[in-house]
């Protein structure tokens, strides 16, 4: 007898689980996470840290040691200023 695959609700294709791969290399306060999409890195202390994603996401995370509560927020990105043209 087979298995029935788990259908997300309103579509009719099967989900299948992915394979994650994640590795993180600790030097002091300074972090440097290698991904498949590649390597980023974070910096910090015990209860906050400034990361930038392999893709390029940055994020501030905050956490209360020792109780797994965490809140991480995404940050913007720079916007740069537009210069005028002179004609």
């Amino acid at each position: 007898m087979r298995k029935p695959r788990c259908k997300p609700a309103g579509t009719g294709k099967p989900v299948t689980m992915g394979w994650h791969y994640r590795k993180s290399i600790r030097l002091g306060p300074f972090r440097l996470n290698l991904s498949r999409a590649g390597v980023g890195h974070s910096v910090g202390a015990r209860g906050a840290r400034y990361t930038r994603s392999a893709r390029g996401h940055r994020y501030l995370t905050l956490r209360i040691p020792g109780t797994g509560l965490s809140w991480r927020r995404p940050l913007r990105r720079r916007t740069t200023r537009r210069t005028t043209r002179r004609r």
